[in-house]
């Protein structure tokens, strides 16, 4: 498996800290306001990273934090008249609400830094005590010209750093380079005690103090956004190697930026999309087969119309699993020449191809390229099928089948039952047994009937009436299909 390390600029093979065990800390948002699609890109990404672990047998320690107090909490707290831990604390609710709806599985942990502040003050001390940080008046700076590997993510040298800073930085500080650690308690915001003094955590310390504990020094893969490289990932680094004077991470893995309409998305430029206003008009499934069609690094452009698009191929993909449950239901027959030998053969080559993909650097763009050349060698097999089903033809569809639901294992665009993990096409089984598809056959009999007596008046209000509720239906040589509208 090849993995590309921000940290040297190019793929390496990847090697785990502990042979058969990985352990992945990704930063999780600052709950002030519902998650947007900046936030979704590395959820959705990172959890399907872990998810391949899980697939090649890796046992898996996946840590996704929340920053639940902050600047930007204080304000919007302050703003509605709450406390900033209620404020955090209801927005990490909808966090999973969006989260579940994109699929995303649960972290093994989801430590808050509320939570986390006696970790986060043995961790500050620990710096202060080695001589790397300093205190002025209550606050405490990691002082940044004591560790001299720092820029080596960013690749940025601190020289430049220095001359670019402001005016009015913080004139206490030995250096403007120098960042916050802890900061002293101001009027009316939350605060812990300390040995400096009430006060509470900088932003960076946070995730080394809660990633440490956790994961230990040396953990496989850190992740997160490219803006995250500098400066919090970068002083990450900084603090955690002149803590534990060991490496911290052996990984730094960062998803590229969400651009509309080929703009970085932003608050400033108005095209700030927020996932849940998405949600509305969009399912989940597509949302996230959408934010994965695009290799992570790459620059993703979102409109409504891409996600469009991306709907119409997502649908060609369930179109063929439903083509294939409905031909499993066919009764068994006989053995005939019409039966597609090179269709069984053709199955054995799809799982070296996804694996290929995905070990090539998390490659789910041309993973999923792997899933639409499976949906249609099912779609050529089943279309020359009669009324029955032969054994061997059978035998080659629930190995398709079986390919389907490993696939969505890992790239995870549709939910699956808990116990067989069986793919769930429109949140029901992908089988033709169950009671929604049942209603659905038998109005699409009933109106069958109606058109056998020319009574099209009946069969244009059945047709009418089923796309009004989301379900399209179409009518073929083959007879009558059904799809979900996007």
């Amino acid at each position: 498996m090849e993995v590309y390390n921000t940290i040297i600029r190019r793929k390496q093979t990847f090697q785990p800290r502990e042979p058969g065990k990985i352990g992945i800390y990704v930063c999780g948002p600052t709950t002030y306001n519902y998650i947007h699609l900046g936030n979704a890109r590395p959820m959705v990404f990172f959890d399907t990273v872990r998810r391949y672990f899980k697939y090649k047998g890796y046992e898996v320690a996946y840590i996704q934090n929340f920053t639940d107090m902050d600047d930007k909490i204080i304000s919007r707290a302050r703003e509605e008249g709450i406390d900033p831990l209620v404020l955090a604390g209801n927005y990490i609710a909808e966090y999973f609400k969006d989260s579940d709806s994109l699929n995303v599985l649960r972290a093994d942990h989801h430590p808050k830094v509320s939570e986390h502040i006696p970790d986060v003050i043995a961790m500050v001390d620990t710096l202060v005590q080695n001589g790397s940080a300093y205190v002025v008046d209550g606050d405490v700076y990691f002082e940044v010209k004591k560790f001299a590997g720092y820029g080596k993510l960013s690749g940025r040298a601190v020289e430049d750093m220095r001359a670019g800073a402001r005016v009015d930085v913080d004139g206490r500080k030995r250096d403007p380079v120098d960042f916050a650690l802890w900061k002293s308690a101001k009027p009316g915001e939350p605060s812990w005690d300390s040995p400096w003094g009430p006060g509470r955590p900088g932003w960076h310390i946070e995730c080394s103090a809660m990633s440490l504990k956790y994961l230990g020094t040396n953990f496989d893969i850190h992740g997160g956004g490219f803006d995250l490289i500098f400066p919090h990932h970068e002083n990450e680094i900084a603090q955690s190697e002149a803590a534990t004077g060991e490496p911290f991470a052996r990984y730094w893995m960062h998803n590229g930026f969400i651009t509309v309409n080929e703009e970085k998305m932003s608050k400033s430029l108005g095209n700030f999309f927020l996932v849940r206003d998405i949600l509305a008009k969009y399912p989940g499934e597509l949302v996230r087969f959408f934010l994965l069609s695009t290799h992570y690094r790459s620059p993703l452009d979102f409109d409504d119309e891409k996600l469009s698009a991306a709907g119409r191929g997502l649908e060609r993909i369930k179109t063929s699993m439903r083509l294939l449950n409905e031909a499993l239901a066919k009764p068994e027959g006989k053995e005939s020449a019409e039966t597609d030998a090179e269709f069984g053969a053709a199955l054995d080559s799809f799982n070296d191809s996804f694996e290929a993909a995905m070990d090539d650097d998390f490659n789910t763009a041309l993973a999923i390229s792997v899933i639409f050349d499976l949906a249609r060698e099912v779609n050529t097999a089943v279309q020359r099928l009669g009324p029955v089903l032969p054994p061997s033809l059978r035998a080659a569809l629930l190995k398709a089948k079986g390919l389907f639901n490993t696939f969505n294992e890992v790239i995870g665009i549709f939910k699956a039952e808990q116990n067989t993990g069986e793919v769930l096409l429109d949140g029901v089984p992908g089988n033709a047994g169950g009671l929604a598809e049942g209603l659905l056959d038998l109005i699409i009999e009933v109106r069958q009937e109606a058109r056998k007596k020319k009574d099209w008046a009946v069969a244009d209000r059945i047709r009418d009436g089923i796309k009004d509720l989301g379900i399209i239906l179409e009518d073929t040589p083959q007879g009558v299909r059904w799809k979900k509208q996007l």
